[in-house]
């Protein structure tokens, strides 16, 4: 699925930083629901954190899904701030999904909404220019300019 979803588009997009060392994880993250118990309140991304998460441990599975999970930790200090959904189980795919497979846990990571070129408006997933193969994980940081509280 794509994040040009119409029931994304107006997510604002958000940088997550580790609430353990404060290093930036990701600057594409939405905020987002586990889809197996909606009160569960998390971020994800569309692009593999390459340079700032690793695996930990093997693969697992939940009692409320068959997905195939794998849990990341920060590069920078080794704690677990989110997972990986490595394979999908069919209900979560045919559920209303945003299409993201890089999960932070909302106890484990720090956000704040990014701001559009102007730097006047909060930065939208509708707004964002389609991913091609190349980028396939994060580089760089925003301006100070393109962040808001």
């Amino acid at each position: 699925m794509s994040t040009s979803n119409a029931n994304f588009k107006n997510k604002c997009v958000t940088l997550v930083n580790c609430i353990f060392c404060d290093s930036l994880l990701c600057t594409r993250g939405m905020k987002a629901v586990l889809l197996a118990d909606t009160e569960v309140e998390l971020f994800s991304t569309d692009i593999p954190p390459n340079r700032t998460v690793d695996f930990v441990a093997s693969c697992y599975s939940t009692e409320s899904c068959k997905c195939k999970l794998r849990d990341i930790a920060c590069l920078k200090c080794g704690n677990v701030v989110g997972y990986h959904v490595v394979a999908p189980c069919k209900p979560c795919l045919l559920s209303c999904n945003n299409g993201h497979f890089w999960m932070f846990n909302s106890d484990a990571v720090s956000t704040l909404n990014r701001l559009d070129a102007t730097g006047l408006n909060l930065l939208l997933w509708g707004d964002l220019p389609e991913l091609d193969d190349s980028e396939s994980d994060e580089s760089g940081s925003p301006s100070e300019e393109e962040c808001i509280r």
